[in-house]
């Protein structure tokens, strides 16, 4: 069973930052497509930004520019640093991560993966 551990979020003003982090399994982070959703109150969740083993990155057009992914494989861990957030940006986040073989990372749907976090709440006010 493979373990994703979130952590890092909480509340900021608009124009803030935040980093998120996802602790994962070493095989975890240096191989699979890893990714981070959000899902928004009341609302579907949604892909952010991805990074693939070969640390190619894609990012959602609503946070290119502000957000970034990457990865620490002697860490083991994930991160999502986000900048110039604002209030659109509040919702539940979650790291996710898969093998993905036979499917591009970049555009891969939640229901690709099958590891998840437990999440984490990130709310910006104005």
């Amino acid at each position: 069973q493979v373990q994703l551990v979130e952590s890092g979020g909480g509340s900021v003003q608009a124009g803030g930052s935040l980093r998120l982090s996802c602790a994962a399994p070493g095989e975890v982070i240096s191989n699979y497509c890893l990714a981070w959703f959000r899902q928004p109150p009341g609302k579907e969740r949604e892909g952010v930004v991805t990074i693939d083993s070969d640390g190619s990155t894609s990012s959602a057009d609503s946070v290119k520019g502000r957000f970034a992914i990457s990865k620490d494989n002697a860490k083991n861990t994930l991160y999502l640093q986000m900048n110039s957030l604002k209030p659109g940006d509040t919702a539940m986040y979650y790291c996710a991560a898969d093998p993905l073989t036979g499917a591009h990372c970049a555009d891969a749907p939640a229901r690709l993966f099958a590891y998840w976090g437990q999440g984490t709440q990130v709310t910006v006010s104005s």
